[in-house]
């Protein structure tokens, strides 16, 4: 039991929604319950075009039947445990596989490497981890790592240790805030702005489009680069985003003409550069149900 590896394509046919359940066939029914109440890494495999490799983390809470697939079963993720990498892992690091136990006796990948669920060892793991959660100092230069808050004694720190880490939040703030900010390259999405204070760092933030508190994941798609005074609007509904993305307005603002000239030109969302970072629906329509007070 422990550590494991579940294979995901964002062109896949199966129905997964990474940061809630992982859909997979019977026949990888045993690998999956052996990840029961462990860590998995998901990985985005080679032939996928500009893939991520290893590009997220989740702990698995349980397994159950899918009840719409007789021959099919899910993972439930556990609340609050997904976590996107800042930066994305690829399979081979410096020309190294950092997935070591897919290798056989002679140093080769072997056949295993095709398993969409498989064990991984503690220290493939966590080697895959470190390199995930690596800060960018150039977008984050004003703070220590959060992950590394002792480099000097990471020597002492076992796999299993360095892994409770991933449930402290300034570990996964920091990392949501890394990996934000370069989706959206330090420009909030609602003004336009991009601003670089004196000591290099930008003054936007990461905004999380479902709160935490409220079962919102630390993934890319549930969030914005947000301005100080944007997010502060954004939590409390005056500010709101519909279905194509467009900023709304809430009738409850007293100053709508200054409202307005803060909105960039287009009316709408500055989205990352990649589709499959936008903002997922799901949790723009949170936001409107719950938060925003047309």
């Amino acid at each position: 039991m422990g550590f494991g590896v579940f294979m995901h394509r964002s062109d896949s046919i199966y129905q997964d929604v990474l940061s809630s359940q992982y859909q997979f066939p019977k026949q990888y029914l045993g690998r999956a319950q052996a990840c029961v109440g462990h860590w998995i890494v998901y990985l985005e495999p080679k032939g996928v075009a500009q893939t991520r490799g290893y590009f997220t983390i989740a702990r698995v809470q349980e397994i159950i039947p899918d009840p719409s697939h007789s021959e099919m079963y899910l993972a439930i993720i556990e609340k609050g445990s997904y976590l996107d990498f800042s930066q994305p892992v690829q399979f081979r690091h410096n020309g190294e596989v950092l997935e070591q136990g897919l290798l056989n006796n002679e140093g080769k990948i072997s056949g295993r490497a095709q398993s969409a669920v498989r064990p991984i060892s503690d220290e493939d793991f966590c080697a895959i981890v470190d390199h995930g959660l690596t800060d960018d100092h150039e977008t984050l230069p004003r703070q220590d790592d959060a992950f590394h808050e002792d480099p000097d004694q990471d020597a002492f720190i076992t796999p299993r240790m360095r892994v409770d880490q991933l449930t402290k939040r300034p570990v996964r703030d920091r990392n949501f805030r890394n990996l934000i900010l370069k989706a959206y390259d330090k420009r909030c999405a609602i003004t336009g702005m991009c601003l670089i204070n004196g000591g290099g760092r930008a003054e936007v933030e990461a905004a999380h489009i479902r709160p935490v508190e409220h079962d919102g994941p630390d993934s890319i798609n549930n969030g914005m680069a947000l301005t100080g005074t944007a997010h502060w609007m954004f939590d409390r509904g005056l500010i709101g985003i519909n279905d194509n993305f467009e900023i709304m307005i809430s009738r409850q603002v007293n100053d709508l003409e200054t409202i307005h000239a803060m909105i960039n030109q287009t009316g709408a969302l500055l989205t990352p550069k990649h589709p499959r970072d936008y903002p997922n629906l799901a949790f723009i329509r949170w936001h409107q149900e719950y938060c925003f007070k047309g």
